[in-house]
């Protein structure tokens, strides 16, 4: 048995609609999650663009998901779950938005072994620390977009 991460708008390393990115509403596309381990205490989202000019671009980090969640729905953020900052400075979902070519958009899930105590607003660098000795699995979406 092993964590899944899935969309019903996009399959693993296919084109993420326009209706997600900078070009059409900007929303998070929904997200399904199956076969989380026993014992999980919370799941983090971290939502990243290996690909950006600058390095790594984060477009979105949530943490203390309910492990009993089956996802996030379309535009959504689960009922409980804290949303930090991503890499343009905002809270919440940031959407595809490529300079040139097609770039990756890695949806990662880790189930923690623990809750974490961090802020809203909170940065992707004091979330990683949190999670480090916490981590019973993990998994990942792939998704593309270009411009």
């Amino acid at each position: 048995m092993k964590m899944k991460i899935q969309s019903t708008a996009f399959e693993n390393n296919q084109v993420i609609p326009k209706k997600y990115s900078c070009d059409g509403d900007g929303i998070n596309p929904p997200l399904t999650f199956s076969e989380i381990p026993q014992d999980v205490q919370s799941l983090v989202l971290i939502v990243d663009d290996p690909d950006a000019p600058s390095g790594t671009f984060t477009h979105w980090i949530l943490w203390n998901i309910d492990p009993r969640s089956s996802g996030i729905s379309e535009n959504s953020v689960p009922s409980g779950a804290i949303q930090g900052n991503s890499d343009a400075g905002e809270i919440g979902y940031v959407g595809p938005c490529p300079p040139s070519g097609t770039h990756h958009y890695f949806f990662k899930l880790f189930a923690l072994g623990a809750k974490i105590d961090l802020p809203l607003g909170s940065k992707r660098s004091d979330l990683e620390k949190m999670m480090v000795n916490h981590i019973i699995a993990r998994t990942e979406l792939v998704g593309l977009y270009s411009r």
